[in-house]
């Protein structure tokens, strides 16, 4: 399988799952505090909104990275 088809798979795939979630999220540890040995840190929990543009723009790219794929191997037989 080509590099262009994987990349294609990658972003159709990635496309999909930003439409079908529409968010994640994830936690950063920050140090708020040191005092000696005693340190004192926070989890705060971030989310990210993925935008619908982006994830139908991913898919079209992806369709389009594949067509042309399948296009570019048809005319080099």
């Amino acid at each position: 399988m080509s590099q262009l088809k994987v990349m294609a798979i990658v972003l159709l795939i990635a496309g999909a799952l930003a439409l079908a979630y529409g968010s994640f999220s994830y936690t950063k540890e920050t140090t708020k505090a040191r005092l000696g040995s005693l340190e004192l840190s926070v989890r705060d929990r971030e989310t990210v909104n993925i935008p619908v543009w982006a994830g139908v723009a991913a898919l079209a790219a992806g369709g389009g990275l594949l067509l042309l794929g399948t296009r570019k191997g048809q005319g080099s037989s």
